[in-house]
């Protein structure tokens, strides 16, 4: 029986991954009683008591409970963004290659991707590996997400204010996005980030445009595909979706909720002889967030990492 404790369970992270794990007979949630959840006492008992802690908290308040988690053998995942850059942390991303499957299985500390930054990392790793993109490429990468990933404040805004009515809002104009250093650090590129947030609860697309010009051996939209279904083929939960446009799309369109619930990520390939055009579709709470949790948690513990997830 795995102990789990998650710290910060009253957030929307932390509620989709209790959702995961309660129905699970491998996993005893420990609770602790919802007035003392800011006691320090208390949350260093039940960091230390745990197999497991996932940190569903503020990077301030998830690097405090790293300081009261003693216990050397409690695996820490952290969802927050305090460590995806500390390189005495594992980046939770097992679909990079086999030996970062390895490390997870190894670690006592994983941080947690961005949901933003799976994404992209995803479309783009494999290219960046195989010499089609350039260690200097500057890219553009515009990535449309539903409002749940802005966490209880945004969500109870869309919901209650009636926003969810309104059109598509640009967010970060400052080119400063949090997840923008993680996506540096996976694939030494500085790029141009838009994220939109949609009119809807959960949902992601992440979309990169590219020249077949400024790709190595200019390749075309299907070598770009094999590459990437060759690249993914041992990954459970990365599917290459078909070429042809008119089974991909509803009347042309891409809708940005397909994956929700799953810990599923589909990547497209769109194109012709000049231009490539790379999405990423996935749920910013799955894959983007407590899924990916779960599914290290599950390479942690040397389980299928597909156990009870889908």
């Amino acid at each position: 029986m795995i102990k789990v404790f998650i710290d910060g369970r009253e957030g929307t992270s932390g509620l989709q991954i209790e959702e995961r794990l309660s129905s699970r007979p491998d996993v005893q949630l420990l609770s602790i009683p919802p007035e003392k959840r800011k006691d320090n006492q208390y949350r260093r008992e039940y960091l230390n008591n745990a197999d497991i802690a996932f940190l569903c908290l503020p990077d301030e308040a998830a690097k405090e409970s790293v300081l009261l988690a003693e216990n050397p053998d409690t695996i820490i995942i952290d969802a927050s963004t305090a460590h995806r850059t500390n390189p005495a942390w594992t980046y939770g991303l097992p679909e990079l290659s086999s030996e970062q499957r390895k490390k997870i299985s190894q670690s006592k500390r994983i941080a947690n991707p961005g949901c933003h930054a799976t994404g992209f990392i995803l479309c783009v790793y494999p290219l960046i590996a195989k010499g089609l993109i350039k260690p200097n490429s500057l890219l553009t990468c515009t990535s449309l997400t539903g409002y749940s990933g802005g966490g209880k404040s945004l969500i109870a805004r869309y919901e209650t204010e009636q926003l969810k009515l309104l059109a598509p809002r640009p967010y970060a104009l400052g080119l400063n996005h949090k997840h923008l250093p993680e996506i540096k650090a996976i694939t030494g590129l500085d790029i141009h980030f838009y994220p939109v947030v949609g009119a809807m609860r959960q949902g992601m697309l992440v979309a990169i445009p590219l020249f077949t010009a400024q790709l190595a051996g200019n390749p075309c939209p299907l070598n770009v595909y094999e590459l990437l279904a060759d690249w993914y083929q041992t990954s459970p939960f990365v599917k290459l979706m078909p070429l042809e446009t008119d089974v991909c799309l509803d009347q042309g369109f891409l809708d940005p909720s397909t994956c929700n619930g799953s810990n599923r990520i589909e990547l497209f390939v769109f194109g012709n002889e000049s231009q490539i055009l790379l999405i990423a579709r996935l749920d910013n709470l799955g894959k983007g967030a407590s899924g990916a949790a779960v599914q290290n948690m599950n390479i942690a513990f040397g389980l299928p990492e597909d156990l009870y997830l889908q």
